[in-house]
């Protein structure tokens, strides 16, 4: 099957030759996604403007791959400390309303580099790709 790299305008892991995720046939496995602004290249200093700007490039990744929220199986955040968490929950609920169809989650602290205070990968399903 072959393997294709999903790259987003504005969206970048510095120099290093990382593409923001990765489609193997159905299967969408994302690289770290952070709150990097495309439009202005800067990640913000305040956790809760860092995931903001996750969830809107996790959107991003999936329009380019083909894919929606929907298709999502699992996130995992990466935080520095745990108190992210209080940021997350709330976009995670707008993303995902019905309790009932929310992805895996796991959040590990890590100790993410500067500016970064948290982090997210993913591993999602497109049925129609």
């Amino acid at each position: 099957m072959p393997r294709r790299s999903i790259e987003v305008p504005g969206l970048h892991h510095g120099k290093a030759p990382i593409p923001q995720a990765s489609l193997v046939g159905p299967l969408l496995t994302s690289s770290g996604i952070n709150g990097l602004d495309p439009v202005s290249g800067t990640v913000p200093d305040s956790v809760e403007e860092q995931v903001a700007l996750i969830f809107a490039n996790i959107v991003r990744i999936l329009d380019v791959a083909g894919g929606a929220t929907e298709d999502i199986a699992k996130c995992t955040f990466f935080v520095r400390e745990r108190a992210a968490r209080a940021a997350i929950d709330p976009h995670w609920v707008e993303m995902f309303p019905d309790a009932a169809s929310r992805p895996a989650r796991h959040t590990l602290e890590y100790a993410l580099a500067d500016p970064l205070r948290v982090q997210c990968e993913l591993i999602a399903y497109l049925a129609e790709t």
